[in-house]
């Protein structure tokens, strides 16, 4: 083989390699484009959900209390519940 052959495998190979490069960059382009564009939803979708749920904090005390109200009364039922079960020997 003379170095002119040679030379124009290299350039053929090389040629090659550097084609099979840019296409990979441009399908990893691709795909962070993408990626970017589900992140936006993302974030969009987080915001929204931060706006919606923000006035709950104000309220949060207001439920709790409630419910430790109703845990309460709820106990009581069960302790009465319990009662009777041993009194119909149910327990």
């Amino acid at each position: 083989m003379d170095s002119t052959t040679l030379f124009i495998a290299t350039l053929i190979i090389v040629t090659l390699l550097v084609l099979v490069l840019v296409i990979y960059l441009i399908l990893i382009i691709v795909a962070l484009r993408r990626a970017g564009t589900h992140l936006e939803g993302l974030a969009g979708g987080l915001q929204k959900i931060q706006d919606d749920t923000g006035p709950l904090g104000e309220k949060v005390g207001v439920i709790n209390g409630a419910l430790g109200q109703l845990h309460g009364g709820l106990s009581s039922v069960d302790s009465h519940l319990v009662a009777i079960a041993k009194v119909l020997k149910l327990a």
